[in-house]
């Protein structure tokens, strides 16, 4: 027995338009997770950015680091203004404010959870006066196990962290919404 054309074009449709999160839902969902100081959703046109922006790390971490302060950004993009499918990978930048450059030499990031090392890699590294970026490409699923985490440690070259349960508040809720569902 054969579908009729029409029928087999509208359950595909149902299909595709189900696993799909427009810029009206993305927004809801942000305010839901009380994420807007956070997250933001913006659009110029063609494309669409969703970004994070994350508080300072701890001070004495900072100064262990031989840095005067630390945080990071994160964004993913996608083409419209409907999420049709989660990103395979996510931007992630550390800025760091310092006087001389710290990470210019080695800006490796390992990240190390209760049963896993994730070796991320060198950074994609650019310094400006007294910035340093690095910028990295994180898989979802390694934001996704960095973010289920507690406590969470990580190596920048050869500076030590902790991501704050701020920070891994922020990974939790750009994995949510990062969904089309």
């Amino acid at each position: 027995m054969k579908f009729p054309t029409t029928i087999v074009a509208a359950l595909l449709l149902c299909v595709s338009v189900s696993a799909q999160k427009p810029a009206d839902a993305i927004q809801r969902q942000i305010k839901s997770l009380g994420a807007e100081k956070q997250i933001e959703l913006s659009n110029d046109g063609g494309a669409s950015k969703i970004s994070g922006r994350a508080e300072n790390f701890a001070d004495a971490e900072a100064r262990a680091a031989h840095i005067e302060a630390m945080n990071f950004g994160m964004a993913f993009f996608f083409p419209g203004t409907t999420l049709a499918a989660a990103p395979d990978t996510i931007n992630l930048t550390f800025w760091v404010l310092t006087k001389r450059p710290q990470f210019a030499g080695s800006s490796k990031w390992v990240v190390m959870l209760p049963n896993e090392t994730l070796d991320l890699g060198d950074s994609r590294y650019s310094g400006k006066g007294q910035m340093e970026y690095l910028n990295f490409k994180i898989t979802r699923s390694d934001l996704a196990k960095i973010a289920a985490g507690s406590n969470v440690k990580f190596k920048l070259g050869s500076a030590s962290f902790t991501f704050t349960p701020e920070h891994l508040q922020l990974f939790k809720n750009i994995i949510a919404i990062s969904d089309p569902k």
